[in-house]
């Protein structure tokens, strides 16, 4: 791409519809800002966080269950306070984030490849193709998706007992992205079969245009638009589900926490006086989940055309 069909590419998006509506809406501005800052922080906590909480060697314990700075017995040091080993919250807050939002954003992006693909295929082709999937949809539906992720991160932790973290992390995101494509492909299946009956796809299929070349160059672009809305959605509903796993003792391993463990961590400690070990993380999680929501019904209302 030249760098004029980019700067053209930019000044369409600034004079479009979208940019339009963002920036008249004090909502999404607010959203975005927030979802900014702390996709920043947990990216570059490294650089950002003033303490690295999972290193042994810098961990004291004798600054163990310390209040935040403003309470009495606080410090400026650990100014959202420290946990049972002495780790610094806010430090750990920056480096949970960066796990959740990993783990949150990797699942959607492989529930949107499975999601839309079979979507696709199961709308374009139709007959006995459209009714199978359909049929594998409305099992998956029948089950509750936190029941399901429980079901293959235990089955893959049974199989795999001994494995590295890094496969541990990739059967968590393959158990919250499992149950998730299942949306993505009734939408995409409705939006096919309005558009395969389209003039502009019916000429291509005239002119012998390949069938698999006109899902990918004709109607996969004009389906898109449901799917960045409910992908937008589904990294909060993703992340939260990430925390749940963890809270119960089944997320991420214990080496690389994320908000969930933290929060579960702190819920020992809840009512023996050390909230904040736990109420900070449920915040951070709160304010992350709340942000893409808001940003995904913002998204959902700029793209309709019937509300411009």
């Amino acid at each position: 791409m030249t760098t004029a069909t980019a700067n053209g590419a930019w000044a369409r998006f600034f004079d479009g519809d979208v940019w339009h509506s963002f920036r008249n809406s004090p909502v999404a501005i607010a959203a975005a800002l927030v979802a900014a800052v702390c996709i920043f922080c947990a990216l570059f906590a490294n650089w950002v966080a003033p303490h690295n909480p999972f290193d042994l060697a810098t961990l004291e314990l004798s600054d163990a269950r310390l209040p935040p700075a403003w309470e009495e017995g606080g410090t400026t040091k650990y100014v959202l306070g420290t946990d049972d080993q002495g780790r610094d919250i806010l430090s750990a807050l920056m480096y949970g984030a960066r796990i959740s939002l990993l783990v949150g954003m990797a699942s959607v992006m492989l529930s949107v490849i499975v999601g839309v693909g079979l979507g696709l295929l199961s709308g374009f082709v139709g007959g006995k193709t459209d009714a199978f999937i359909m049929r594998v949809c409305d099992v998956m539906l029948s089950f509750p998706s936190i029941l399901i992720a429980l079901l293959i991160d235990g089955v893959g932790r049974a199989m795999f007992p001994n494995a590295h973290d890094t496969l541990a992390f990739a059967v968590l995101v393959l158990a919250i992205a499992l149950p998730g494509w299942v949306q993505y492909a009734r939408t995409v299946r409705g939006s096919t079969l309005v558009e395969r009956n389209k003039e502009y796809v019916q000429a291509a299929r005239v002119v012998g245009v390949a069938p698999l070349r006109i899902m990918r160059k004709h109607v996969l672009p004009n389906v898109m638009g449901p799917v960045l809305v409910l992908a937008t959605i589904q990294v909060a509903t993703a992340i939260l589900t990430e925390a749940t796993l963890s809270f119960l003792g089944v997320g991420v391993p214990p080496t690389q926490p994320s908000l969930g463990t933290l929060i579960r961590i702190g819920n020992d400690f809840l009512f023996s006086g050390e909230w904040w070990i736990t109420i900070f993380p449920g915040l951070m999680l709160v304010l992350i989940a709340l942000s893409v929501n808001l940003l995904g019904d913002w998204l959902r209302d700029a793209l309709n055309p019937r509300l411009r």
